[in-house]
């Protein structure tokens, strides 16, 4: 009897001791565990780019979704969202919290320029992944001095280099006016166009405008006044949209491009105006919701029943729900791989490794690619033109 007994406590032991082996051979920094990753996030949930808050919810409902399907690798993913209201000193406060407090594992998904530009350097110092950035600046990709920070989207010096390519093709003795933000986003487009278009004389105007400002409406007219026949329109969404608007009323028929962060039909073109946003043109590296020809898709399928499940009260033609589900699958992708190493250093390999990575809502011919040499996943975009109901594509893909 007694021998028995032994066995049976022995036979007791061994999912104890398989668990105790199981957590012995993981390795993790703060912000994980055997049951969770906890990740941070900073978004404008308040404040004049708010527009952008939909990419945290969006990739928030992703990981719920995640989780509901049995977690990474066994883990749950807790994302904490935290409002900084694009204001660079609350993104530091914020995100000091998020790291120092709440001792997230990663930063992921940060919006905007100077508000991730903010905590760079203090992310960089601390050793905490920087990951999959709301914002294009050529910055993000500099492994040898931030070798902690990963951006997403192809950068506003690709893109302004297209749009130099296009109106070089089609607007050959063009008089461009530049409608910019007064900040690394805006100075990135604006320096990015003078390099593709050879140099800066085709520019006849400069308009910057700052965050703060209630509209740009002078602006507006300051570019009409120096004669532009074309113009770039690098703004965030509120502004994007004012410019567009102001322009229709004035009368002006300039040809217009604006920047991709804001080729929102929902956030940006209806409240401009269909009539008067007829004929901008923008570019995309993401499939366009609200275009038909999408509706046989399976990725776009996949993205719909998302939506209907986890995000039912969503405009699904706001293309920041795309954004947002889709940085979401790429880290995911990256806390896979990571198996059962969440070390901070391990999750920072995994996402400088990316080979081929094809997701659902990626225009076809992309997929997430990068290196330990050059962190940027994205480098693939297609110029779109709207019609006054959708973004119709143009013109070859673009591959940087």
């Amino acid at each position: 009897m007694a021998r028995f007994a032994s066995l049976r406590a022995a036979c007791m032991l061994l999912p104890l001791l398989a668990a105790s082996t199981a957590s012995a051979q993981s390795k993790y920094d703060p912000g994980a565990d055997d049951k969770t990753i906890k990740i941070g996030t900073t978004a404008p949930l308040s404040g004049p780019v708010s527009a952008f808050a939909q990419i945290a919810k969006s990739a928030e409902a992703y990981f719920r979704k995640v989780n509901d399907d049995g977690g990474v690798n066994g883990r749950r993913i807790q994302m904490i969202i935290a409002d900084d209201a694009y204001s660079p000193p609350k993104t530091v406060e914020q995100t000091r919290r998020l790291v120092e407090s709440e001792e997230v594992l990663l930063i992921f998904g940060g919006v905007g320029t100077p508000t991730n530009s903010a905590v760079h350097k203090y992310l960089n110092d601390r050793k905490v992944p920087q990951l999959f950035l709301g914002s294009g600046a050529a910055k993000w990709d500099d492994p040898r001095n931030f070798p902690w920070t990963v951006g997403w989207q192809p950068t506003y010096r690709d893109e302004a280099i297209a749009y130099a390519r296009y109106i070089k093709a089609s607007h050959a003795n063009a008089k461009i006016g530049v409608l910019y933000q007064n900040d690394d986003l805006g100075k990135d487009y604006l320096k990015a166009l003078e390099e593709g278009l050879g140099s800066g004389e085709a520019i006849v105007a400069r308009a910057a405008y700052e965050t703060s400002a209630p509209t740009v409406d002078t602006q507006i007219l300051q570019l009409k006044t120096a004669g532009s026949d074309v113009v770039l329109v690098a703004a965030t969404p509120k502004f994007a949209a004012q410019a567009i608007r102001k322009i229709g009323e004035i009368g002006w028929k300039p040809v217009t491009i604006i920047s991709n962060v804001s080729a929102s039909i929902s956030g940006v073109l209806e409240p401009a105006g269909k009539d008067n946003s007829t004929g901008v043109i923008s570019s995309q590296y993401l499939k366009d919701a609200t275009d038909p020809a999408n509706k046989d898709d399976p990725g776009y399928r996949e993205w719909l029943a998302f939506m209907d499940k986890y995000m039912p009260d969503a405009n699904k033609s706001d293309w920041l729900n795309v954004y947002g589900y889709t940085i979401a699958q790429t880290l995911v992708t990256v806390l896979k791989a990571s198996g059962n190493d969440l070390t901070r250093a391990n999750v920072m390999k995994q996402a400088t490794a990316m080979k081929d990575v094809k997701l659902p809502m990626l225009i076809n011919g992309t997929a997430v690619n990068n290196s330990p040499e050059h962190f940027t996943p994205m480098t693939s975009l297609q110029l779109i033109r709207f019609d006054g109901t959708r973004w119709v594509p143009f013109g070859d893909l673009l591959k940087n």
